[in-house]
């Protein structure tokens, strides 16, 4: 699903601000993970990569493109996962470019996804 190439280091970032603003427990969690150069890796590459993807091209796709990516899109989120990458959906900073003119309608898909699907 790599449909065009996002600045790994700028999402790094993203994703480190938004771990200080965690509750303790999800921080603790999260922290004991991403310090783990495999688990970091593969969080990017399987979870907040296609995120962003699908939030930067998806006001373009039609109803069964965008259907089709988020079932392709397989990734299984943790709840403090989950806390992480909300923000990139709703207007956090980083992406607030690309989430202008979201149909809400895909927002409330994207959001379901990190909320349902659980590891």
């Amino acid at each position: 699903m790599k449909l065009f190439s996002f600045p790994i280091a700028t999402l790094e970032k993203a994703i480190s601000k938004r771990i200080m603003t965690l509750s303790p427990e999800h921080k603790e969690w999260f922290m004991a993970r991403w310090q783990q150069k495999p688990y970091k890796k593969s969080f990017l590459d399987n979870k907040a990569l296609p995120l962003v993807t699908i939030v930067s091209k998806c006001k373009t796709m039609t109803d069964e493109d965008f259907d089709q990516v988020m079932a392709e899109w397989d990734a299984k989120f943790y709840e403090a996962e989950a806390q992480v990458l909300r923000p990139m959906v709703q207007g956090d900073g980083l992406l607030q470019l690309m989430q202008k003119s979201l149909p809400e309608a895909r927002v409330l898909a994207i959001l379901n996804k990190l909320d349902n699907d659980r590891v």
